[in-house]
């Protein structure tokens, strides 16, 4: 599968044009960026060529690996969709849930597939951690996700500082918490310190869950845990930080796979479309003080 990368960032090429670089059977096939300079650059490092029109690299690839803000990937998207290309997105999928259901729409009515790369269920550790929670009566889970962007790649981010860890790594949190507890049904929310956020999720199985997540806690405070607990005691997922290329690889396997066989991923559009869901309420909670449903 030929792909083009879609972004000139530290994740797009860190992550995306380095894991499909490597990749035994995709081919990195160009780069498109919204800065035609830096995507010649970045396609020069990779021997690939750069794109100053998108649609011309959609006409050259396959499928294409979108590393943008969520706000400018969203309607590339779709516009990817409606040219046939599948589709590998990063989280959140868009910022509100009717730029996701367009992106949804695009890929039903095209057929086409998509994965959105939600790194931790791309580790072996998580699928473990979710095979043993399938067995298990559970009664409840919890999540934290402290962490400090200072002096990382990330700290410039126009729409991390805008959106904080809220639209950044609750993502993640639900992407291990929906699949093991169930559908979020209403959200609870409470602001801490600058961008931290306190969120108690109800999931349609009854029960509940808490997730704690930050980007600007002192860095010695900084780490990530989630578990769950039931009958059989507390399963604990201590997420790999360190491997997100080993994990952007199985994602693109999995992608692939998808393809060809016609299916829905796990972790398709359609998941990040009530992720988002998830994520427009919590915000909402946060401004009313109320608890809020989902998709009121």
């Amino acid at each position: 599968m030929r792909f083009g990368v879609l972004g000139t960032g530290h994740w797009a090429r860190a992550v995306h044009a380095t894991a499909l670089a490597a990749h035994p059977a995709a081919e990195l096939a160009g780069v498109w960026g919204r800065d035609a300079g830096r995507a010649e650059a970045l396609a020069a490092e990779f021997e690939v060529p750069g794109y100053a029109d998108v649609d011309a690299l959609l006409a050259d690839v396959d499928a294409v690996a979108v590393a943008l803000p969520p706000h400018v990937q969203a309607p590339l998207a779709v516009r990817a969709a409606e040219a046939g290309k599948h589709l590998l997105l990063e989280k959140p999928i868009a910022l509100d849930v009717a730029a996701a259901d367009r992106v949804v729409d695009a890929v039903r009515a095209a057929g086409v597939a998509s994965v959105v790369f939600f790194t931790f269920r791309f580790q072996t550790a998580t699928s473990t951690w979710l095979t043993q929670a399938a067995r298990t009566r559970l009664a409840g889970g919890a999540g934290s996700w402290l962490s400090s962007l200072a002096g990382t790649p990330f700290a410039a981010s126009p729409w991390r500082q805008e959106h904080g860890a809220l639209w950044d790594i609750g993502p993640h949190a639900l992407s291990v918490l929906v699949p093991a507890l169930g559908p979020v049904v209403s959200v609870q929310a409470g602001a801490g310190l600058l961008d931290t956020v306190h969120l108690v999720l109800t999931h349609e199985s009854g029960t509940a869950s808490t997730v704690t997540l930050s980007h600007t806690v002192a860095p010695m405070s900084a780490g990530i845990e989630f578990y769950v607990h039931g009958d059989a005691g507390r399963l604990v997922l201590l997420p790999d930080l360190e491997a997100p290329v080993e994990a952007f690889t199985v994602a693109v396997d999995e992608l692939t796979a998808a393809a060809v066989a016609g299916g829905i991923h796990p972790c398709d559009v359609g998941f990040g479309r009530d992720v988002v869901a998830v994520l427009a309420t919590a915000a909402r909670a946060l401004d009313s003080g109320r608890r809020e449903p989902v998709g009121a």
